[in-house]
């Protein structure tokens, strides 16, 4: 599984290989020995042997591959040419930092994984095959980008080039790196661990660098390989670009800015927070900080965010939509103001903040009570204000769930706001429905893991409904009255309100219309349909995503290059006219997507949930344990 050519003599298994002498046994001897035999291979071929030795996890084989040994590509580890470690700061805090939980303050978390059984060997046949096309297609996807953009931040797939688009550090790399190494490509793994030991973190494409995506991108790509590889290195580069990142909180406030001024932290002259942001810009931080906190020692990272946590906590329940938060706020001036906005979605601009509230309370071990509070609110206030219930033909399928957007009116007449939830919703909010379901056994509530399979499936329902079977980035469904899917909430297709409704001739029913016809390579979907399998074990979910798969293989492959490449309109019949591409391909194209599809199809140790908490870009994180 772990070698992407042809079986050599030698490798892995030859380690197990040894000449004895053995004397040549007389013709009693040889029926015996033909007896033996022919009892091993019925034993064998009953599973006896599965029953007596037992089977050595995915995760410790691959370990073995990937981390024994020389590595196959020597480097020499060059430090960036600033320490940004060293700057001075401008503003630096005026309090100690706050400690960061040990593992020992935390409590024995409930099991995140389902209990999953012994696998027959048609199951088993079957997944090794789907799991042998999705690592096919990365291999192809990773060798475009070897060979046509290396060290750039992104390939473009028709045009067989690079871009960069993120500051020039090479971002598909860096955020390739744990994928290649749960893949067990070894070769390829080593490669770019040198190339990651060149990165100069002082030396931009851009005097801005965006700390959001230089955080989940770059940063949570080199923890991640660091907790799977322990290659010192990539902790080193992990604490350069830190150190840069916890330069973007020198502002008289502590608050982080959203684009950090490089000229600025090199002159020590502080940071300037822009007057408005998104919340997931802030809210993002998290994870990485806490965790480099953790490998390193050093407080001030995790410190840092825990004061931002700590504003959204006192907040939370002062919003227009209590337990929400809204999707633009203002970290400017002496005052932040993070709960007068009017516009509340789990879409693009606030998502990862929400998914990170019940995931750092995982990585502390449910050491910090605010981050329980704050994900409990914001899971019960999502239910009851952003999900709805789409009205479709399909009767075998009601029982799902979308996310809108919800917008606040105040009136400051009677002071009573006015609510309206729009039933537009996003693929960026798909990840919604895995949020639930961890949450739902990270804290115990059944209703949680329910009202996350409502949503995944939703989501599953959007790809299967266009002729591609992918789904677009944005559209529109004509919502049911209420959410309860029981027969007495009456909620039966209505074809003359959805012709009605419709506003583009040609969709699916019960679509309303589709304002962004294109799938550019996102993963949210498949993230959700991961952490289904991998939480209830139920096999609808592997079903799911080969179909996803399928779909997703087909529509995206760029023959240019053998990279993936954005699908123009997914709305398009693939058996009437071609399907057209957009020359690019995203670093999450291969750190998320790809790596979830693998995974689904894996054996569960690998990367198991109870071990690891995965960033929004999908980097594992290795969870202390208590």
């Amino acid at each position: 599984m772990f070698k992407d050519k042809p079986e050599e003599t030698g490798g892995l298994g030859s380690v197990y290989r040894h000449r004895v002498a053995v004397p040549r046994p007389g013709k009693r001897s040889e029926r015996l020995l033909v007896i033996f035999t022919f009892c091993l291979v019925v034993f064998y071929m009953v599973g006896g042997f599965e029953r007596v030795i037992p089977k050595i996890p995915e995760s410790v084989r691959l370990e073995r591959h990937m981390n024994t040994g020389q590595t196959l590509h020597p480097y020499k580890a060059v430090k960036s040419s600033i320490d940004w470690g060293k700057v001075k700061p401008r503003y630096p805090s005026k309090r100690p930092p706050i400690p960061l939980p040990t593992a020992s303050e935390g409590i024995a978390l409930p099991q995140i994984q389902h209990s999953f059984g012994r696998v027959s060997r048609e199951d088993q046949k079957k997944r090794d095959e789907r799991r042998r096309a999705v690592r096919n297609l990365t291999i192809k996807s990773w060798s475009a980008y070897r060979k046509y953009s290396w060290k750039k931040d992104a390939l473009l797939p028709l045009s067989a080039a690079g871009k960069d688009q993120f500051s020039g550090w090479a971002a598909t790399l860096v955020d390739s790196l744990d994928t290649l190494w749960i893949m067990g490509l070894r070769e390829e793994f080593d490669e770019a661990v040198a190339a990651v030991a060149e990165i100069d973190f002082a030396n931009s494409s851009s005097p801005l660098i965006n700390i959001f995506e230089t955080n989940i991108r770059y940063l949570g790509g080199l923890l991640a390989a660091y907790d799977l590889s322990k290659r010192d290195v990539l902790l080193q580069k992990a604490t350069e670009l830190g150190d840069l990142i916890h330069a973007g909180f020198d502002t008289p406030t502590r608050m982080p800015v959203d684009n950090i001024n490089l000229l600025s932290v090199k002159s020590s002259e502080g940071q300037l927070i822009e007057p408005q942001v998104v919340s997931a810009s802030p809210g993002t931080l998290s994870l990485e900080l806490t965790r480099l906190s953790q490998l390193t020692g050093n407080p001030k990272y995790y410190s840092a965010i825990a004061r931002v946590n700590s504003l959204f906590s006192v907040s939370q329940n002062k919003t227009l939509l209590p337990g929400l938060f809204p999707m633009y706020i203002s970290l400017w001036g002496p005052k932040p103001n993070v709960i007068s906005g009017t516009t509340f979605t789990l879409g693009g601009g606030a998502d990862s903040m929400y998914e990170y509230f019940p995931k750092l309370s995982q990585l502390l071990n449910g050491a910090e009570p605010t981050l329980i509070s704050l994900a409990h609110n914001f899971l019960t206030s999502a239910s009851a204000n952003l999900f709805f219930r789409p009205m479709i033909p399909d009767s075998s399928s009601n029982d799902i769930l979308i996310s809108g957007t919800a917008n606040i009116l105040p009136n400051l007449d009677d002071k009573k706001n006015s609510f309206d939830l729009s039933p537009e919703t996003e693929h960026l909010t798909c990840f919604i429905g895995g949020t639930y379901a961890l949450a739902g056994r990270l804290f115990s509530t059944r209703r949680y893991l329910e009202t996350g399979a409502k949503l995944t499936r939703g989501c599953v329902y959007m790809y299967k409904s266009f002729p591609t079977g992918l789904m677009p980035e944005r559209l529109t469904m004509l919502p049911c009255p209420s959410t309860d899917s029981s027969l007495s909430a009456g909620c039966k297709w209505n074809q003359t309100l959805w012709e009605a409704t419709q506003k583009q001739p040609g969709l699916p029913k019960g679509f309303v219309s589709v304002t962004d016809r294109r799938y550019i390579l996102r993963p949210e979907a498949i993230e959700s349909v991961f952490y289904m399998w991998r939480i209830t074990g139920e096999p609808e979910w592997q079903e799911a995503a080969w179909d996803m798969f399928v779909a997703v293989a087909e529509g995206a492959f760029a023959k240019e290059t053998g990279g993936g490449a954005s699908v123009k309109d997914v709305t398009v019949d693939p058996s009437k006219e071609e399907i057209r591409r957009d020359d690019e391909m995203e670093s999450f194209w291969i750190a998320e997507t790809l790596k979830y599809f693998y995974l689904v199809f894996s054996p569960p140790d690998l990367i198991s949930l109870d071990k690891y908490v995965l960033n929004t870009e999908a980097h594992p994180f290795l969870r202390p344990v208590p």
